[in-house]
């Protein structure tokens, strides 16, 4: 016992403040602070809300066949797998005198600007190196410009959220109860930043602000995407800049022959498998829980608008005009209702502490919602079948009918309610069950990204071809979907172990990692 108190003694002194000495780092930080470090997460959110509304109609529209988009959206998992953990482990072993955090946050937000100018420019640089508008084949040089700018995205959004939530652990000094309301803003300001994405996603006009986005290559649909992230690149600098110069962090150095100087990719990649080897229990059944949850989120999440386009508008983004202008209304009618979600989301981020409370637990709450969604999954196909009852009788180009309509916006509504337990109670478990792991919260978090990033590689690189087995569409994933979601339930009931109430998160290593 007296070499472990030693050690911690040692780990402690390695910690050098930069803040003025009256501020205590071992002492959870003031709300207004982790308050303003969550609101990165909102500039974060509204462009993935974009990418989410609006990239996979626009890369079958650039000419890739829909059992082909799901394939552009492995960057994001291929990049979460492997750039999450390296930039969790790094900024636990950051030694600039700006901190351990604040250093990737701003990499990450600096990056993001350079992926949203090479995918809202990506049609016009093509054009400009030869692709032929005429022409009804897939814009080659365009969608190569596009899946460059769609991965350093990926990469910047990893390198930016990962350090993010890793900086809420340390505001919250260890404190359960802390954290999980930290989580619990940080889910806040995604839906406010959903919000506002899917609210620019789905007004029309939204290029006549930006006339000079409308060119020869870039039509209308293609120039008020490239204005979407015109003001979500503007949202995501104000929130960053104001959040790093107002919350100063830890600088880290390390203790004399502690072995943490060497932050090569070997001790990395050893650090990781010596992650999993101790780890108990508790986290296993998180990181199982939080896989398939994952596959139940991931092909709605993905195909949502496509399939408000398709299915329920009954248009096809490669058909005539009218098809085509049939499937364009549906994907903003999906917009819509990913901001009506968004809505539901946000109001229920405030109130996931509460709930949690009323109903007997984290855990507890995870699994009722977790069959929320397995019956909005599912229900997907009802609305489906109404909508193709209501084409055979009033039109192939009516579209849906209001009963029609009205559910499918009713249901992503209702779907903002287990979005919000997603986005933040197994973050939360996480930092509470890894409490004396050794890897730190940044490296913690990078971990429990795999159980996350995994599942997605599994449907971007399946689920286009699973859906063309079953003669296309996106029905068939959704029901897969539905079926994990089910699953997760029932486990995160049985099996997922309850975190203590209010205990300190990072103390004595009976819950996660020993």
């Amino acid at each position: 016992m007296g070499a472990f108190e030693t050690e911690k003694t040692a780990k402690d002194a390695a910690v050098v403040e930069t803040q003025p000495p009256s501020e205590d780092f071992d002492q959870p930080s003031p709300l207004r602070k982790i308050i303003s470090v969550a609101s990165i997460a909102a500039g974060l959110q509204f462009g993935w809300a974009l990418q989410l509304s609006l990239l996979t109609p626009y890369v079958q529209l650039l000419g890739i066949p829909h059992k082909w988009s799901s394939l552009i959206w492995l960057c994001g998992p291929v990049s979460g797998m492997i750039v999450q953990p390296i930039v969790g482990y790094h900024s636990d072993r950051c030694t600039s005198r700006f901190g351990r955090r604040r250093p990737f946050i701003a990499a990450g937000a600096a990056l993001v600007a350079v992926a949203v100018f090479l995918i809202g420019y990506a049609a016009d640089i093509g054009h400009k190196m030869g692709d032929k508008l005429e022409q009804k084949s897939p814009r080659v040089r365009a969608i190569g410009i596009f899946a460059f700018g769609f991965w350093i995205l990926d990469v910047a959004n990893n390198t930016l959220q990962g350090p993010c939530r890793a900086f809420l652990a340390d505001l919250s000094a260890g404190d359960a109860k802390r954290t999980r309301v930290a989580n619990g803003f940080f889910s806040f300001f995604m839906a406010v930043g959903n919000v506002l994405g899917y609210a620019a996603g789905s007004y029309t006009n939204l290029h006549k602000m930006f006339p000079f986005a409308m060119t020869k290559a870039c039509d209308i649909y293609c120039a008020n995407l490239k204005s979407c992230f015109f003001l979500s690149i503007t949202l995501l600098i104000i929130v960053t800049v104001s959040s790093l110069w107002y919350v100063k962090d830890k600088q880290w150095s390390p203790a004399p022959n502690s072995g943490d100087e060497k932050t090569s990719s070997v001790p990395f990649f050893g650090e990781i498998l010596g992650a999993f080897k101790v780890m108990q229990r508790p986290m296993w059944m998180l990181l199982i829980v939080t896989a398939l949850n994952w596959i139940a989120w991931f092909p709605f999440l993905l195909f949502d608008t496509d399939w408000m386009g398709r299915e329920v508008y009954g248009g096809n983004s490669v058909g005539d005009d009218r098809m085509l202008k049939l499937y364009n209304k549906g994907v903003h009618a999906g917009a819509l209702g990913l901001m009506l979600q968004s809505i539901v989301l946000l109001f229920m981020s405030l109130g996931v502490e509460w709930i949690g409370r009323k109903v007997g637990g984290a855990k507890r709450l995870w699994g009722i919602v977790n069959f929320i969604l397995a019956i909005g999954l599912a229900m997907t196909v009802l609305i489906s079948k109404q909508a193709e009852e209501h084409r055979k009788t009033a039109g192939d180009f009516a579209g849906p009918s209001s009963g029609v309509k009205a559910g499918a916006l009713s249901l992503f509504a209702v779907l903002g309610i287990p979005l919000a337990i997603t986005f933040s109670i197994p973050f939360a478990l996480a930092s509470i069950f890894s409490n004396s792991s050794g890897a730190g919260q940044g490296l913690s978090i990078g971990v429990l990204n795999l159980a996350i990033v995994i599942p997605q590689m599994i449907v971007s690189l399946g689920g286009g071809s699973f859906d063309a087995l079953f003669g296309g569409g996106n029905l068939p994933v959704f029901v897969v979907g539905a079926i994990a979601a089910a699953i997760s339930g029932v486990l995160a009931l049985t099996v997922l172990p309850s975190p203590p109430p209010d205990a300190p998160a990072l103390k004595s290593g009976a819950m996660g990692f020993h």
